[in-house]
């Protein structure tokens, strides 16, 4: 399906993917014969490979999609969309309670990844357990629970919480264990799956408040303090990207990343690096790393440059199949730029850090470290490049559809034939949430807003520390047009030492710059301050020696006045 523009690709695959998408989901759907009511097979595909199986990760991802859907358009709304959500959840509950090679229901069987669709054990051998599925389903669960409630239905929300209830509590039991990944092949810690895990404890407890179930509350929030700490130590400040597997032997470049930012996706939380969102600095410097590790290991991707889309697969070392391009994959890359692009225009500007700044030079090399407001020349260049990068890999998929519009699992890395199991229910998915995003259109809230890490004097996590202070810092300090005075400490509040997350003071009363903000109460740190010239982007530290304070009790405030050391 050669198609000139992203918008036409779309327009002619958009309902191509839909009607795909719920062909595979039984007992109606035209390609699940044999499904039971709810159940989504992965694919139609019985040999080389056979994917007439449920997976509870597809599964909960493809009905991610309906759910939203669903609750998106009350004008429009298909209400048999109702009735497939019901079916699924029903179903849910079934497998949950099926003793299967990983277990029973209180011995790990939750873990267990696949199913037969028709609602009995898979025994054969697998790679076993798969710690996402649980957290997917329930994220999913969640989702459709809270459109009840805010549909005044309470009781089938009451109804869906035992399920619900049962995934949260094995991932709050088991979110520090290793288990195969989304790949299924490598057995360690996943950046994916914590990522997940993290997302369904943090929507778990906000919902187990709103039910009463108080006694979960706590549980629920502290583990998902937990997964949050631990999502850090994926990062990898050396390289700037995300290892997004801690065993296997690779390099741990890997697509899981990339859709685990557009899974985890909070347009509220903005640009935030703790939890990966898609625009974030972090986020957007390990796309390109990913994407950049393509571009010489297969046949159609020769000839373009290094700032022009590619096709994209699961990781640069995967030989499963031959070691393809996926569709999902080149279209999750899109999905992340488009929602990048979404909280930017929300926001009135974007901010280029040390660390996303090899992202942007892509597309401007001059271009250097700084904010840069909607208005700006700059804001308009960059983000129109970007956008038509992310278009780029939607057209790039719509090079190696074919005319029909069905979706395999793979594409030729030489050829661009359609490669592997035919109708994947995943690529049809990532079609339609792709197709969403180039709209514009964001998913509601989880509560990413307003997280905060940071590490104590002894080494341990602390996510959204305790009780602060209010304090007022006021230096003066003599500039030039086009210089702004930041400050930045030890204490996360501050930037933890890092200029590009430093604080700005506002020059109201020039030549004393001054800013309000909260610290640690009673919490000893050192700081200083920093002039940045906006037009290079360069800092400029004051001398030395730090300046330190303690902070105030609980509530109460106190200015801090200081004079500029040269």
């Amino acid at each position: 399906m050669i198609s000139n523009s992203a918008s036409d690709y779309i327009q002619r695959e958009g309902p191509l993917a839909q009607a795909g998408l719920l062909a595979n989901i039984g007992s109606k759907g035209s390609q699940a014969s044999g499904a039971a009511p709810g159940i989504v097979i992965a694919s139609p595909s019985t040999s080389n490979p056979n994917y007439l199986y449920t997976w509870t990760r597809d599964a909960a991802l493809v009905f991610k999609v309906i759910v939203d859907q669903y609750g998106r358009s009350p004008v429009t709304r298909d209400i048999s969309l109702r009735a497939l959500i019901d079916d699924y959840a029903y179903a849910q509950a079934k497998l949950q309670e099926m003793e299967n090679p990983s277990g029973n229901i209180t011995t790990g069987g939750l873990g267990e990844p696949k199913f037969n669709i028709d609602l009995t054990a898979f025994t054969g051998s697998w790679g076993r357990p798969q710690r996402d599925g649980p957290a997917l389903r329930a994220i999913t669960l969640i989702t459709y629970a809270n459109w009840l409630l805010d549909n005044s239905n309470s009781s089938h929300a009451n109804d869906i919480w035992p399920t619900i209830q049962l995934d949260l509590n094995y991932v709050a039991d088991n979110w520090n264990k290793t288990g195969f990944d989304l790949w299924e092949e490598i057995s360690s810690s996943s950046f994916w799956t914590t990522a997940a895990q993290h997302r369904a404890l943090r929507q778990g407890a906000t919902l187990a408040k709103i039910l009463g179930k108080e006694d979960l509350l706590e549980k629920y929030s502290t583990h998902a303090d937990n997964t949050l700490c631990f999502l850090q130590s994926y990062w990898n400040p050396d390289s700037s990207y995300i290892t997004s597997n801690t065993g296997g032997g690779r390099s741990g470049i890997d697509a899981n990343s990339i859709l685990a930012s557009i899974h985890t996706f909070d347009p509220s939380a903005g640009c935030d690096a703790i939890t990966f969102q898609p625009c974030s600095d972090k986020a957007l410097s390990n796309l390109k790393v990913y994407v950049d590790s393509f571009r010489n290991i297969y046949g159609i991707n020769e000839g373009f440059s290094d700032n022009e889309a590619i096709a994209t697969g699961r990781y640069p070392e995967d030989v499963y199949m031959g070691g393809n391009p996926w569709y999902l994959t080149t279209f999750a890359v899109a999905e992340q730029l488009y929602d990048s692009l979404s909280v930017w225009d929300s926001q009135g500007l974007l901010t280029i850090t040390p660390i996303s700044l090899s992202f942007f030079q892509q597309f401007s090399s001059d271009v250097q470290a700084g904010e840069y407001q909607a208005r700006t020349e700059t804001y308009k260049k960059l983000t129109s490049k970007i956008h038509a990068f992310a278009d780029g890999f939607v057209t790039t998929n719509g090079r190696y559809t074919p005319d029909i519009g069905s979706l395999a699992e793979q594409y030729g890395k030489d050829d661009g034939k359609p490669a592997s199991a035919r109708n994947l229910t995943w690529s049809y998915a990532s079609a339609i949430t792709s197709f969403l995003a180039r709209e514009g259109i964001v998913p509601h809230s989880w509560g990413a807003e307003g997280l905060q890490v940071q590490t104590d004097s002894e080494g341990h996590c602390i996510v959204n520390p305790g009780p602060t202070s209010d304090l007022i810092f006021k230096v003066a300090k003599d500039t030039i047009f086009g210089e702004n005075v930041y400050i930045t400490g030890s204490i996360a509040q501050l930037g933890n030492w890092d200029p590009a997350h430093a604080v700005k003071l506002d020059p109201e009363n020039y030549p004393y710059w001054t800013v309000q903000t909260d610290v640690p109460a009673s919490t000893t740190f050192s700081y200083k301050y920093v002039v940045q010239d906006q037009h290079s982007g360069s800092f400029t530290w004051e001398n030395d020696p730090n300046h330190e304070v303690t902070s105030s009790s609980a509530g109460q405030s106190m200015v801090i006045s200081d004079t500029w050391r040269d």
